[in-house]
């Protein structure tokens, strides 16, 4: 009995759970399909998902996404892309709607404070999502005051300052709060192309209309792109081909005579590759003078850059470009008087740098299920330059290549890695010499520079989240070198995300000759022990959080940063007026502060207001003595207010930034320059009339035309130093001719030596 009852009872479950399974795989499934687009224009990449679910799809190149085998259920559809913002909606699968068609119209991003998607992890990730804090600009936010390069836009960002270090040739660098270039890593597409020789002139010539986004992280990124990402990094995302115009055209004069040609122009090689070209012209010949110190105020530019960038369409939308970019550029300042047949001599002063540059970088997705990724750049940069009569000729060729794996488990997400960068580099200075005193030659010099990497990403439930990194370099002379990584997300609410970011950082000892301040003057450069590679320990605190009311949006990011410094390489120029000492530093040098953001757009009125400010603290200490860094403001703060007329296509843009006090290199005691700058501003207004398919713009540069005092060139009138006298030490005398004892110096440089100028403009866009 008891044995039938068994027996009855499991063909009685077989039936249960065969009809239960039966139901469940006879269950109707449903599809979503629908295009995505902006500014009536199809946008391809765009990912589209299921929320809390792993369905999901990426937009074709036609702007067409489509999602089958879906459930019945009610879902939150959420559609993201990069530079724009993120769309949600909810749908309804069942039996009587199993198709459910939608369109999507993206609207740009203006500002880092809106959720965009950003890669600063090296992923593709939202910004909401990412555990480090990442600051996202896209163009709209610098054609609110249009410059010719990248270098001159990162101008409208806070806690970024383009800093001129000469006064004759107006090389210049990044500062990202407060450190100087060299700590600053600037990559294109990902790709460490911007460094070492070409740092100085290499910023230059980026066509502003093939730029997608500027992504900036503050602090060091080491542990996932080595060397050099030691303040922080700049990475300028160009678009991707499918993206871009048709043909896209922007042309801009100032009053000062600078002409500038900006174009964008999208082809298609056969069916599968898309391509898009970008072309720069910039054209600067009107020497002028008036701050009357027989210097140009800027320097002279014929400047051409052409870049070109391919993406092949592949199966499961597989990644695949390469891009190529070339520059040629010809500078010079120097006296009034100066033209190329005096470069070199010792009769008029000028400062005349050549420079000619090509890349190449290219990214490839393996054809393999899981997701590896392969990156290599290649660039070479040849400059020849003269500063007054010391000649600099130098070449310095970089291959980077990278090969990295992105893996997604239930609450990790994982990046492995392995990077191989060789640099080469050659100049016509003592640092490339042999030691045979007799027949010294030149020798290359030949860095190798291998690395692994790994992150993993742990998503410990909705509001947490931690990131785990650690790289491991070894460099020829300095051996291994070790940089962990540690990051944490909670978001406390939809409206309020805290995070915490801690790591190391290291950097490299760089050729001095790659330091400008050593090649200009009359300054003696002394290298005085080998250089030993820096190090730093950093954290970064970060709070956003977004009020949305009835009559306005507002948005508030705030940080606090502390980074300690150990073996910083420092140009001393205080211990000696004719020379230039570098040196690790035997103490630490501290970089800390806080910066904040703040978006605020009204609903009511086309009103947007952006205000940043940052306050930062940059010393350091070496034997108990406490000094402030050189050439670094304590204050600084950038804004940009918008007002629209949309009946009449008229916009109104007021922009500007404002510093304080800095402390500037003197040539002794006698020196009657001031040792601090003033507080300084540069403010500009703008009005733009938009038509069909034109723009139209203009405005004033430097409302308040503020410039530097007259006699920043110490001795401008004698740059050859022909009426310096020495006593037998090497110093400079104070004598009837030259009573402050000065020699002729560049340096004392803080802010542009251009006032104020008128500009105007016409953008012409076919999509």
């Amino acid at each position: 009995m008891f044995t039938y009852f068994c027996t009855m009872l499991r063909i009685v479950l077989i039936i249960v759970f065969g009809l239960h399974f039966q139901f469940l795989f006879a269950q109707a499934l449903g599809t979503l399909k629908g295009t995505i687009s902006s500014n009536g224009q199809a946008l391809p990449f765009v990912t589209v998902g299921l929320k809390n679910t792993t369905y999901g799809a990426s937009t074709n190149t036609k702007g067409y996404f489509e999602i089958k085998n879906i459930p019945s259920g009610i879902y939150e559809v959420i559609v993201s892309a990069i530079g724009y913002e993120k769309h949600t909606k909810k749908i309804v699968i069942s039996e009587s709607q199993l198709e459910v068609t939608l369109s999507f119209e993206l609207k740009e991003n203006q500002t880092n404070l809106n959720e965009v998607v950003v890669s600063g992890t090296m992923k593709e990730v939202s910004k909401t999502e990412s555990p480090v804090p990442v600051e996202v600009y896209t163009p709209a936010l610098f054609k609110k005051n249009p410059t010719p390069n990248i270098f001159d836009a990162l101008q409208n960002v806070n806690g970024v300052r383009p800093q001129l270090n000469c006064n004759v040739c107006n090389t210049g660098d990044i500062h990202i709060n407060g450190l100087e270039g060299p700590y600053t890593m600037i990559m294109i597409d990902g790709m460490p192309i911007v460094s070492g020789l070409s740092s100085v002139y290499g910023l230059s010539g980026i066509p502003n209309s093939l730029v997608e986004r500027i992504e900036i992280v503050k602090g060091p990124a080491s542990s996932l792109y080595g060397s050099e990402a030691v303040g922080g990094l700049i990475n300028i995302i160009t678009k991707k081909t499918a993206n871009a115009d048709k043909l896209s055209i922007d042309l801009m004069a100032t009053s000062y005579q600078e002409y500038n040609v900006d174009a964008g122009l999208k082809y298609k090689l056969g069916k599968k590759v898309n391509a898009l070209l970008g072309i720069n012209y910039f054209n600067y010949q009107n020497p002028i003078d008036n701050n009357h110190d027989g210097f140009t105020d800027v320097t002279l530019q014929h400047r051409f850059s052409i870049f070109n960038k391919l993406n092949v369409e592949r199966k499961d939308n597989r990644e695949a470009s390469i891009a190529f970019r070339y520059f040629y550029e010809d500078r010079w300042g120097g006296e009034m008087n100066w033209n190329k047949q005096w470069r070199g001599t010792d009769s008029i002063y000028g400062e005349s740098i050549f420079t000619g540059r090509y890349e190449v970088i290219a990214k490839y997705q393996l054809p393999l299920k899981e997701r590896f990724f392969y990156n290599v750049s290649f660039n070479s940069h040849d400059q020849n330059s003269v500063y007054g009569t010391t000649k600099f000729n130098a070449q310095q060729k970089i291959l980077f290549n990278q090969l990295y794996w992105e893996k997604e488990f239930e609450k990790h997400s994982l990046l492995v890695g392995a990077a191989y960068r060789y640099t080469w580099y050659d100049d016509n200075t003592v640092i490339t010499q042999t030691n045979d005193s007799v027949n010294p030659k030149n020798k290359p010099s030949n860095v190798a520079l291998p690395g692994l990497f790994i992150q993993d990403e742990i998503k410990m439930n909705c509001n947490h989240k931690v990131l785990l990194g650690f790289r491991y370099d070894y460099n020829e002379a300095h051996g291994n070198i070790y940089t962990p990584r540690l990051a944490y997300k909670w978001t406390l609410n939809s409206k309020n995300i805290l995070r915490f970011n801690t790591g190391t950082g290291y950097r490299v000892a760089n050729v001095f000759s790659e330091d400008h301040a050593a090649l200009t003057g009359s300054r003696e450069v002394v290298v005085v022990n080998d250089l030993k590679p820096e190090q730093s320990v950093n954290m970064n605190l970060n709070y956003v959080t977004k009020f949305y009311k009835e009559k306005f949006n507002l948005g508030i990011d705030l940080s606090a940063f502390y980074t300690r410094f150990s073996n910083r390489i420092i140009a001393d120029y205080d211990s000696d007026p004719n020379k230039i000492y570098f040196n690790n530093l035997n103490g630490f040098a501290i970089s800390q502060g806080f910066t904040s953001n703040i978006d605020l757009e009204f609903l009511k009125i086309p009103l947007k207001i952006l205000i940043g400010g940052t306050y930062m603290d940059n010393y350091k200490v070496e034997n108990g003595t406490r000094s402030q860094q050189i050439l670094t403001e304590n204050v600084t703060g950038t804004w940009a207010i918008s007002y629209e007329w949309k009946k009449m296509g008229l916009s109104f843009d007021y922009t500007g930034n404002i510093y304080s006090p800095m402390r500037l290199p003197l040539l002794g005691e006698l020196d009657p320059r001031d040792e601090y700058s003033p507080w300084w501003s540069i403010q500009n207004i703008q009005i733009t009339k938009k038509l069909k398919r034109f723009e139209i713009y203009g405005g004033v540069k430097n409302l308040l035309n503020f410039t530097p005092p007259a006699n920043s060139i110490a001795r401008s009138y004698d740059p050859f130093d022909k009426g310096v006298q020495y006593n037998s030490s090497g110093q400079v005398i104070s004598t009837s001719n030259n009573p402050y004892a000065l020699s002729f110096d560049p340096t004392y440089m803080y802010a542009p030596n251009q006032g104020i100028r008128g500009f105007l403009g016409v953008r012409v866009r076919f999509k």
